[in-house]
């Protein structure tokens, strides 16, 4: 594989950490989104199968819903990251549901700290979130939901690769300040209509999604918000991610006479 220039925030050195102190915050200041807007159907804390290991999750739905969004968080996240969570929200008050879940026990978030070579291992990130995606349409009362995911950072790449492994089953992708790039062969292979999410003072990492974007053969767009570095710090920059977020799903994850209709 030839030497990559990573930016700061998803360098192998940094650990590529989601998290930063802007997330306090962010705690106090965007999630103001509450779920009284949709009353829930499912809220429910989640022990999700995968090989040899449980994976910690958060499953809630709205009443009504037709879709479902799993969340591939980026590297050194998790299901409690404040902007996954705020976009969570923000899909649910749209009438989609919303899976967050921990990509990897406490045991190897650990062992990966000092290693930082599970958060860049894009096949067992994708194996991970096709476990899940199985595990949520095997439930019963969630079976009849269509599924959508919403990667961010090396979870992009991870969520492209679980839509090709699962192409009759995840209807719609979106990535943001992700590494498309990163789903290599996978890409051009992608049946799921598709969003890419880039900040536009991301330079490297712009040039990194125009490159996957190219290799994308599904129905695609590729939104650049205007002033966001690549955490969506910025006043105003999450909120816009997650408002386009939320009308792709509740756009693409209608049921699935409707979505052939329009």
């Amino acid at each position: 594989m030839a030497e990559t220039n990573w930016p700061r925030q998803l360098s192998p050195a940094s650990g590529g950490n989601e998290n930063s102190p802007m997330d306090t915050a962010l705690e106090k200041g965007v999630t103001t989104v509450s779920d009284t807007k949709q009353k829930l159907q499912i809220d429910e804390a989640v022990r999700i199968a995968s090989a040899k290991v449980e994976l910690e999750g958060e499953v809630k739905v709205p009443e009504g819903a037709t879709g479902i969004v799993l969340f591939a968080h980026g590297s050194g996240s998790s299901r409690h990251s404040p902007r996954n969570q705020y976009v969570a929200r923000v899909i649910r008050d749209a009438g989609v549901g919303t899976l967050l879940f921990d990509l990897m026990t406490k045991h190897e978030e650990a062992e990966d700290a000092y290693t930082g070579h599970l958060r860049f291992d894009i096949e067992f990130l994708a194996k991970r979130l096709v476990d899940a995606t199985n595990w949520i349409t095997a439930r019963t009362s969630t079976q009849h939901l269509r599924i959508g995911y919403f990667g961010s950072s090396t979870g992009a790449a991870a969520a492209l690769i679980g839509a090709v492994e699962l192409p009759t089953i995840v209807a719609a992708v979106v990535s943001r300040g992700g590494r498309p790039d990163l789903a290599g062969d996978a890409l051009p292979r992608v049946k799921a209509p598709t969003l890419l999410i880039v900040g536009g003072a991301d330079d490297v990492v712009i040039g990194l999604n125009e490159i996957a974007y190219a290799q994308l053969t599904c129905e695609k767009e590729l939104k650049i918000v205007p002033g966001a570095t690549h955490l969506f710090e910025e006043p105003g920059t999450l909120e816009q991610v997650a408002r386009l977020a939320s009308e792709w799903f509740k756009t693409k994850l209608q049921p699935r006479a409707t979505a052939q209709m329009g």
